[in-house]
């Protein structure tokens, strides 16, 4: 029997379909998975023993880089991160937290932000604003879905994985009918109730595109930064972490200590003031070991 190995690109009711040089095969997980608690992921990059018989077995998981999202995608690259401009409305401090919950997952980010052609000039304007200070500190933002579709092939490299992530309703099923045909997600309407959409994905999936994968999963809005240690918070602003090399003290928390260059650029204006909000804010919640109210919905 030949070995092969791949990436799993999608799993349902105990098959998993694998992705082995540009063919996909239906595979079934060997009980020795079970035995060692171990549960394969979309995304995993697997050895399967092929059978010419028609039952193919997939019989090792190779290291994982890392793990997000629930239900979980393995080994993400890369976030492609919507936010809305409206319905729902913009908010920094939900972008923020995004940030810092894949800054601490240590996956790098994309912003897309959407519904731009629906949203009034002055609020567009004011938005693509506040987003210029997050394209200063080294994100990369798109305001236009064109432009982004032009650009994404070329940003995907071989093998990576993608995921999109965002607030219910921002429109990332929309985003990826666009991206890949094939991803024919019902695209929903808006809970006007809460300003946030329903969940219209219901499984995790890869699509080839480009020469790598991007998945689309319904988790994510309710994202857990209670894990990550109170006093490292400061390590996933990078703004924050950047300014921190010249505080007075080697592990400043930018609150009360003298000497803070956080604090003094704030005052200078070199920092955003509502960075350091998110930051007292997410840093009070993870304290308490509390979820934000908005999240409980």
């Amino acid at each position: 029997m030949n070995k092969a190995q791949g990436t799993i690109v999608s799993a349902i009711s105990g098959y998993y379909d694998v992705e082995i040089e540009n063919e996909v095969v239906r595979t079934r997980a060997r009980g020795v998975f079970r035995d060692r608690k171990q549960k394969p992921l979309v995304g995993d990059r697997v050895v399967v023993q092929l059978d010419n018989q028609g039952m193919n077995y997939l019989i090792e998981i190779l290291p994982r880089t890392n793990e997000i999202g629930r239900p979980a995608v393995a080994n993400v690259s890369k976030v492609l991160l919507v936010i809305s401009a409206v319905e729902p409305d913009f908010s920094l401090e939900l972008l923020d937290r995004y940030l810092t919950f894949f800054a601490w997952k240590n996956v790098g980010v994309v912003i897309y932000l959407s519904k731009a052609d629906i949203t009034p000039t002055e609020k567009l304007k004011a938005i693509k604003c506040k987003l210029d200070y997050y394209q200063k500190i080294g994100y990369s933002v798109f305001e236009d879905a064109e432009e982004l579709e032009r650009q994404l092939p070329t940003m995907i490299q071989k093998d990576q994985i993608w995921t999109l992530a965002g607030q219910s309703g921002a429109g990332k099923s929309t985003l990826l009918n666009k991206l890949e045909n094939e991803a024919n997600q019902e695209t929903g309407a808006i809970s006007t109730a809460l300003n946030r959409g329903k969940h219209t994905t219901r499984q995790v999936k890869l699509f080839k595109y480009s020469s790598g994968f991007i998945a689309d999963t319904p988790g994510f809005s309710a994202i857990d930064l209670f894990k990550i240690k109170v006093d490292e918070l400061g390590n996933y602003f990078y703004d924050l972490k950047d300014a921190s090399v010249k505080c007075k003290f080697r592990r400043c928390q930018h609150i009360k200590e003298p000497g803070c260059e956080v604090k003094k650029l704030i005052e200078e204006g070199k920092i955003a003031k509502s960075r350091y909000d998110s930051y007292l804010k997410i840093r009070q919640e993870i304290s308490e070991n509390r979820m934000p109210e908005y999240l409980k919905k």
